[in-house]
């Protein structure tokens, strides 16, 4: 396994966890919004454990305020992030797991079976108030998700997407007590948000064989909130 993304200390603090319990892990650095970064962590990744057959690509910003109020830097720092690093992630990926598919077809083997899991979010299903450029950057990852499987399936490769709804985690943590944060909860269908160990399932069966027959889908994990 490897973990990558800019902050490399926590990503040490989770490998110790992993290692404590048995697991074997990598860390990489990865500026999403940094091709050159893009291209270096996946090719670093694959020195360490050899060639990727499972990517969940996560990445995520959001700013918060009225369309008439968004910026031309707020614009760019979401897109950026959650649509055009996603992307070129992907991208970077598919890349070789495409080239392995082909020399796989050329020298008469089996397709090498591989997955990539897209996060994006219920806001790329409906739209939320007050985030809508966060919005559409995850409407886009969608859109790429279902583009990827097109082009990519025939090479073994499964890109689906997984729709988080609001998930509690470091970057909303204090949230959640706020005045606000309980009046959103209140409007949720169940009147509760997720933790993180709440999307384990979905994500443990989309990067398994028990995913062969999905491909390009989009899966809300929302507690029902897309519905309403």
């Amino acid at each position: 396994m490897v973990l990558a993304s800019r902050r490399v200390d926590r990503l040490k603090e989770l490998r110790a966890d992993i290692e404590s319990g048995g697991g074997d892990a990598h860390v990489v650095s990865l500026d999403v919004t940094d091709l050159a970064s893009i291209r270096a962590a996946v090719a670093h990744a694959e020195t360490e454990v050899g060639p990727i057959d499972i990517l969940v690509n996560n990445s995520g910003g959001s700013t918060t305020q009225r369309l008439v109020d968004v910026t031309e830097e707020d614009f760019a720092y979401v897109f950026d992030t959650n649509t055009r690093g996603a992307f070129f992630v992907a991208q970077e990926v598919g890349k070789r797991m495409i080239a392995r598919a082909k020399g796989a077809e050329k020298n008469g083997l089996p397709l090498p079976q591989n997955r990539i899991v897209n996060i994006a979010s219920v806001a790329g299903l409906r739209v939320l108030a007050q985030i809508g450029v966060y919005c559409m950057s995850k409407a886009a990852i969608i859109h790429m998700t279902k583009a990827m499987a097109l082009e990519w399936g025939r090479y073994g490769i499964n890109v689906n997407a997984i729709c988080p709804g609001y998930i509690d985690t470091e970057i909303n943590h204090h949230h959640w007590d706020t005045e606000a944060g309980q009046k959103l909860i209140q409007m949720l269908p169940r009147k509760r948000v997720g933790v993180p160990a709440d999307l384990d399932g979905l994500l443990l069966l989309l990067a398994s064989d028990g995913s062969h027959f999905i491909n390009g889908t989009a899966i809300a994990a929302d507690d029902g909130m897309h519905a309403f």
